[in-house]
């Protein structure tokens, strides 16, 4: 069996083993209100630092140059003039 097969094959096996035990601790245990809490703060924390990672990369980014200093690079290195602007 190839290696992303056997890959597939313990993800597969895991997650199944790890909606058992979730099932089991949440119906069945007395720590339900525990794992259901922890549960609960895993999700939020996870979305709002996938939140906080975008903030964070949209305020470090420098900002793109403006169009018109594009194109003036452009022309430059065409050996030409700005061409003129059609009226």
């Amino acid at each position: 069996m190839p290696r992303d097969q056997q890959l597939g094959v313990v993800l597969l096996v895991g997650c199944i083993a790890g909606i058992i035990i979730y099932g089991w601790l949440v119906f069945f245990s007395q720590w339900a209100i525990l794992v259901l809490q922890l549960t609960a703060f895993a999700g939020v924390a996870a979305i709002l630092g996938v939140l906080a990672w975008i903030g964070y990369t949209l305020a470090t980014t420098p900002p793109p140059k403006p169009l018109e200093e594009i194109e003036k690079e452009l022309s430059q290195e065409a050996g030409g003039t700005k061409p003129e602007e059609s009226r």
